[in-house]
């Protein structure tokens, strides 16, 4: 089944310093409008700003130096939310409205597990609309001063990293998972942020860490944790991996993609950030139900597509059906063992198609007729439960004619396929 985007039940706040500007701030959570997103709002300005987590309004690392902070053209800033982005990530939630009324999210104890306990005693909960992730088509290279990150499509998100300072307790390690809700509270929320003893002197006279303290922050010695003790081995390089999830999630949708990042931090996950945005406003577009319904003439019970979640205009295209118990077809076919039937397949995947030659501008407001349908293949039965992934790649697409191929997949396995060919005629 389709995931539900999430927001909260109830308001929660919490009330702490800010690790950079020693600001001391009240942060309060409220729940929000579902496909609205994460806004920060400063409410001890007058106007009430809202500033949108989202690529356009990052600060430049130059201008928030190890942080990740977001601004607005008049000047208002949100400084250091990885952490509490990274929390957001984690639990699922999709739309937030998050209220301070100072410039810092508060660092409470140098991780994300804080916000992650607030978070769930403000209850979580779905949203009458489906989760819409970023799927990475083509990889994506990117690196600075010897710190590279390489990113790959995938079927679901998978992260490893590579740490290495020139510190006996923070020489190379390595780690790797497959992300969900579980892993992240499990293995990577409670991971503090950490710096160096040599140079947190020189942070403090350039106007940084303010407001870290040896319980906020891990910070190494020569010999050691300072008056702290780790909470994992490997707690330096589970932070890092903390960091960058936090900063993909500026991103404004969970991605699907294997990330392989080595000594990354976040002046090269914000570069990440805006490759991979240009990634996605050059290769696709994405249409919930209603944009569908602007483009094919079909209704329920004969409209079969739920959504399309990637498209290049006139050249592919893939849409997502969401097979349940409740669609009609299954009270008559083989009720009592239910099945999809073969032809309903194939006309979900010759819709899909059909968005894809009916978005074409000069093809707009006319309507597809099937001509011929070859090469079909059943491979799988589909049931109840199961989300057909329909992936379309044109032919040739005239002003009269239109050819696709099809492949119709459950789970990454192939459940059918079919070249299929269209009449397009005026409405």
């Amino acid at each position: 089944m389709a995931e539900k985007q999430k927001t909260i039940i109830k308001e929660a706040s919490v009330k702490g310093v800010g690790l950079h500007t020693a600001h001391e701030v009240v942060m309060t959570f409220k729940p929000a409008e579902v496909g609205s997103g994460i806004n920060f709002v400063r409410t001890d300005i007058k106007t009430y700003p809202v500033i949108k987590a989202v690529m356009e309004n990052l600060l430049p690392p130059e201008r928030s130096p190890r942080r990740t902070s977001l601004g607005n053209k008049d000047g208002v800033e949100i400084h250091t939310i990885e952490h509490l982005m990274a929390a957001l990530a984690g639990l699922g939630i999709d739309n937030l409205c998050v209220e301070l009324n100072n410039d810092e999210i508060p660092g409470l104890d140098g991780s994300s597990l804080q916000f992650v306990e607030l978070l769930f005693k403000a209850g979580i909960k779905e949203q009458d609309k489906e989760k819409q992730y970023l799927v990475v088509r083509e990889p994506v290279f990117i690196e600075e001063a010897g710190s590279s990150i390489a990113v790959f499509p995938a079927q679901e998100f998978k992260l490893s990293y590579t740490l290495s300072f020139d510190h006996p307790l923070l020489k190379a390690s390595f780690r790797e998972l497959t992300f969900s809700p579980e892993v992240f509270q499990k293995d990577l929320a409670s991971a503090r942020t950490f710096c160096l003893a040599d140079e947190s002197i020189g942070l403090k006279q350039q106007g940084l860490g303010l407001g870290a303290n040896y319980n906020n922050t891990l910070v190494v010695g020569k010999s050691g944790v300072i008056n702290n003790t780790l909470r994992f081995d490997d707690e330096f390089v589970r932070h890092k991996m903390l960091d960058l999830i936090g900063d993909l999630y500026v991103l404004g949708q969970p991605i699907k993609a294997q990330v392989i990042a080595i000594k990354s931090g976040h002046s090269l996950n914000l570069k990440l950030i805006q490759k991979l945005e240009k990634q996605r406003q050059q290769m696709g577009t994405q249409m919930d139900i209603e944009m569908i319904m602007k483009i094919l003439p079909h209704r329920w019970p004969f409209l079969f597509v739920d959504r399309i979640t990637y498209m290049e205009e006139g050249k592919f295209v893939v849409g997502i059906k969401n097979v349940t118990l409740n669609d009609y077809f299954f009270q008559g076919h083989f009720p009592s063992k239910p099945v999809m039937p073969g032809v309903l397949i194939i006309e979900a995947m010759a819709q899909v198609g059909g968005v894809m030659m009916l978005s074409i501008k000069e093809n707009r407001g006319k309507l597809a007729f099937f001509l011929t349908a070859d090469n079909i293949k059943f491979r799988k039965t589909v049931v109840p439960g199961d989300q057909l992934v329909f992936e379309v790649t044109a032919g040739r697409i005239k002003s009269k004619t239109g050819q696709v191929h099809g492949v119709a997949l459950v789970d990454g396995k192939v459940v059918a396929e079919a070249d299929l060919m269209f009449a397009l005629s005026e409405n």
